[in-house]
């Protein structure tokens, strides 16, 4: 995929054919070449929780999915906050074509976790207690 109207119209036809289900476009997605996966996995035209769902194969809070719906998956970038409790955060963001997540405390990084595991071994992490 070159143009971004070619992306356009790729990310259309996944989305009908995929319905509201994660899974069956994370599927899909799957099903591409690595190229154009990953470019709409950092475009505007995915949001940050269909990347998560394709990364993780997880279903987060309702909170947590609503937040990333309300982010395009470009702005993993820079890295979205999914989740705050106390003076945390936890960020999900894609370093060269990497899911990531980072528990920080705004000033350090306290944990992070990178690949297909990454969520599964944070939500062991918080579980286990800071």
């Amino acid at each position: 995929m070159s143009t971004y109207a070619e992306l356009a119209d790729l990310a259309e036809e996944l989305f009908e054919a995929s319905g509201d289900d994660d899974e069956r476009l994370a599927k899909r997605l799957d099903a591409l070449d690595a190229e154009t996966r990953e470019a709409l996995l950092a475009s505007d035209l995915l949001n940050a929780y269909q990347a998560f769902y394709y990364y993780f194969q997880e279903t987060p809070d309702e909170l947590t999915m609503e937040r990333m719906q309300l982010h395009a998956a470009s702005d993993l970038a820079r890295g979205v906050v999914i989740e705050e409790f106390d003076i945390y955060e936890v960020v999900f963001l894609r370093q060269d074509a990497t899911p990531v997540l980072v528990l920080t405390d705004g000033e350090s990084v306290l944990a992070r976790f990178e690949g297909k595991g990454a969520y599964a071994e944070m939500v062991r992490h918080l579980d286990e207690g800071l």
